[in-house]
């Protein structure tokens, strides 16, 4: 596998002496003296068509001719100067005079909310009610988009519903949109319910609120409605009802959407075909996506980033790495989301070489010290198995490190094996105020599990709650059922499932039958087993770990059983192969494999390698061969596994002492684990193998996980 990144020449009409173009320099009107109306007039029309340099030049007419002292001219100004997005040229007209109404009010509380400044609103809204001017329901409407917290939306609530302005369709549809933002779905409802007249504005909101707090049953629901009270749906309707397809992998549903977009001519607009690649993507149609894409002629930076980011989730890497190549090819700027997306793909590949050549591109661009690209940059070289390029990363973003980098670097170190680091970064990044979120604690929790530090563990787990506020996910309960597993505590782990606040999901269970699986602990294995088959019955995992652990106790009819229900619920289990990558060329090997030009020279550096192990003491597990072989062909098979082919072809390719990286679709077995080391010690050589879990650093005859994962 190969990746490459690789007009008429007319003279123009005179204008009439009234019109003014958006472009043109600004003329005074041409009359002998011009109103204060003439000026509103004027200001107006660049109000709307955002032309600020003609606003300041009839804002210097308007000064010249002594018009300053009209109330109605000093609000239309505030609001100019507002809405082309001039705060604080705004905010200096409204200083500027000591008789403002509710008006000029109004006009500079939109300024700070428009300049993403909603503390500084809130407290102009509080100065204006204690200077006595009472707001009406425009300064409602305005001072609402600036309550993120739900208090103080409760409060303006108040305030509406006192001044008799919380049935006015604007205010109402503003407290919905403030209830919607505070995730406060109960108080949307309530307010929308009890509103006289209802917009479209209003239904999209309790749409796209209920669609972001991924209550997307009730979404569905308020679409429907919407329709049935004959309201023409837009592109935001559209665009956010695809979303919650989309996070539903309702493909029938979204299709439906697609053809009421069509029907709507919305289908055009970019807002809503990203928004239905971004379905087809998550609804794992990714040929519809593709015959989508492809038919689309404008084709923007955003509609590139959906398709690559849906090849990517759609386990097509290589190919989310060419369209990059083509995006760049067909001359569209690349910008930091499409940077972190493809590196996202070139996580999933493990390419080293495709990365470095990503990071080159990103450093020409500019857009290496963008947070996000270098939190890309951290989970890029770490699944590469590059350390030592992750943490350099990490340490030259300085002061512009964020969670998202901070988490990055911890479940880098994680998934190396390298717990005790991953907690003193933990600790660093609290040190340094930033504050934890939902995924540092599922690395730091994980990091804790693989290292058997169980008082460490519930106290990270306790701290979630008591100085984050931060709620217990499925993954963090799963972490600790993990980590008490490990250990051999699995009375406890299955006691901790059954007080779960809330319902155990498949990684949970998922996590106690692993750990029965090391423990061999059948009764346990087997309670958490059936309720994985009613979870997930198609999962081939968890079928094959309870077929094991009864072959391993000897009861071969109950394990050829279970290997049996997979065939009537026509489940398979996912091939092993395992790849790497040589002069930029990857080469995937299969159990037993002979299709490499260089098999002869594979095989017989296995059986070199086979007699220098066993002159160390190397014995067979015959429990990680397959159970319905003989044992003769259970060793030969065994000893011929795919990780083992990848390792054999890295030792005759790559010259000494280059590290060997190999990665594993499946999770690596004990046998070959114990090999690996071995192989490490006898041939001088670094081998690094990131299977489906973590990566093994072997070194010297030892591995990173110190055979505890």
């Amino acid at each position: 596998m190969r990746v490459l990144l690789l007009k008429p020449n007319t003279k123009p009409k005179s204008p009439h002496p009234h019109t003014l173009s958006p472009n043109c320099l600004y003329t005074a009107p041409q009359i002998s003296s011009p109103t204060p109306t003439d000026f509103s007039s004027q200001l107006s029309k660049f109000t709307h068509l955002q032309n600020i340099k003609n606003g300041r030049k009839a804002h210097a007419q308007i000064i010249k001719t002594g018009c300053t002292s009209f109330p109605f001219l000093h609000n239309s100004l505030i609001n100019m100067y507002a809405k082309c997005g001039q705060t604080y040229e705004s905010l200096l007209i409204f200083e500027s005079t000591q008789e403002n109404n509710v008006i000029s009010w109004t006009s500079a509380i939109s300024a700070f909310v428009r300049g993403n400044m909603p503390y500084k609103a809130m407290s102009l809204f509080s100065r204006m009610r204690r200077e006595g001017t009472q707001p009406n329901q425009f300064t409602l409407s305005a001072i609402l988009p600036s309550c993120w917290e739900l208090k103080n939306g409760v409060q303006i609530h108040s305030l509406a519903c006192k001044n008799g302005f919380s049935s006015d369709v604007f205010v109402a549809s503003a407290l919905v949109d403030m209830y919607s933002k505070c995730l406060d779905m109960v108080g949307a409802r309530k307010v929308f319910e009890e509103m006289g007249e209802r917009n479209l504005v209003s239904w999209n909101t309790m749409v796209v609120g209920f669609s972001q707090s991924k209550i997307y049953g009730e979404a569905f629901g308020f679409f429907r409605g919407l329709l049935a009270e004959g309201i023409r749906p837009d592109q935001v309707t559209i665009s956010s009802i695809l979303s919650s397809c989309a996070n539903t992998c309702s493909l029938w549903s979204g299709k439906q959407v697609h053809v009421l977009s069509i029907k709507l001519s919305l289908n055009s607009l970019p807002f809503v075909y990203n928004s239905l690649l971004d379905m087809y993507n998550k609804c794992r149609a990714l040929e519809e996506a593709m015959q989508l894409f492809h038919s689309l002629r404008d084709r923007d930076a955003i509609t590139w980033n959906v398709m690559i980011m849906g090849l990517a989730q759609n386990k097509s890497p290589e190919e989310a790495c060419n369209y990059f190549c083509l995006m760049r090819t067909e001359g569209i700027q690349a910008d930091d989301v499409s940077f972190s997306t493809v590196l996202y793909a070139t996580a999933g590949l493990a390419s080293l070489d495709q990365g470095t050549i990503i990071h080159s591109q990103a450093i020409k661009s500019g857009f290496h010290s963008n947070a996000c690209v270098a939190s890309s940059l951290i989970t890029m070289y770490s699944k590469c198995g590059s350390m030592i390029d992750a943490y350099k990363v990490f340490s030259e973003m300085g002061s512009s490190r964020n969670v998202v980098s901070w988490t990055a670097v911890i479940a880098a170190h994680q998934q190396h094996g390298l717990g005790t680091r991953s907690i003193e970064l933990f600790k660093e990044m609290i040190k340094d105020g930033v504050e934890p979120d939902y995924i540092t604690y599922v690395c730091v929790l994980s990091a804790c599990s693989h290292n058997g530090l169980i008082e460490q563990g519930f106290e990270f787990f306790d701290s979630m709650v008591r100085d984050h506020g931060l709620r217990p996910g499925h993954e963090h309960y799963a972490c600790m059922v993990d980590l008490l597993g490990r250990v051999g505590r699995l009375e406890e782990a299955k006691q901790l499932i059954e007080t779960m606040p809330i319902k155990p999901d498949s990684t949970v269970w998922g996590a106690l039958l692993g750990a029965c699986r090391i423990h061999g602990n059948l009764d346990i294995g087997k309670e958490a087993a059936e309720k994985l088959f009613k979870i997930e019955p198609k999962n081939p995992g968890n079928y094959v770990l309870l077929s094991n652990m009864y072959a391993t106790k000897g009861r071969l009819d109950e394990a050829n059983e279970v290997r049996r229900l997979m065939g009537v619920h026509g489940v398979r289990k996912e091939p092993g192969c395992s790849w790497i990558e040589f002069q930029n060329v990857t080469y995937v090997f299969n159990v037993h494999d002979r299709s490499h030009p260089k098999s002869d020279e594979i095989y017989e550096m296995l059986g070199r390698l086979e007699e220098l192990v066993r002159e160390r003491g190397y014995v067979v597990k015959m429990r990680f061969a397959l159970d319905d072989m003989e044992e003769e062909n259970k060793e030969h098979r065994l000893w011929y596994h795919s990780e083992r082919l990848a390792l054999a072809f890295g030792l005759i390719s790559m010259p000494a002492p280059a590290p060997i990286r190999i990665k594993k679709n499946l999770r690596t077995c004990g046998d070959c684990h114990f090999v690996m080391k071995v192989a490490s010690e006898i041939f001088k050589r670094e081998i690094v193998v990131r299977d489906v879990n973590r990566f093994h650093l072997f070194k010297d005859g030892s591995c990173s996980c110190r055979d505890y994962w």
